[in-house]
């Protein structure tokens, strides 16, 4: 995902993909242990779309204050 299509997002959509990510990690980390996870480079890509949904939501949440 790039920050280009974050940015185009509200806050209320920007929360929801960031829970949404949260819960894709869960699922991922727990079929990793169990070592049923095909494409383990989706961790990381994961683990960075939160960190770009969360830079944004603070930047938003600066500006408006």
């Amino acid at each position: 995902m790039k920050i280009s299509e974050i940015k185009d997002m509200s806050e209320p959509e920007l929360n929801k993909k960031f829970r949404d990510l949260g819960d894709e990690l869960l699922q991922l980390r727990v079929r990793k242990q169990t070592g049923q996870v095909e494409k383990p480079h989706l961790l990381k890509s994961i683990r960075r779309d939160r960190a770009r949904v969360m830079t944004v939501l603070r930047g938003q949440k600066q500006s408006t204050n």
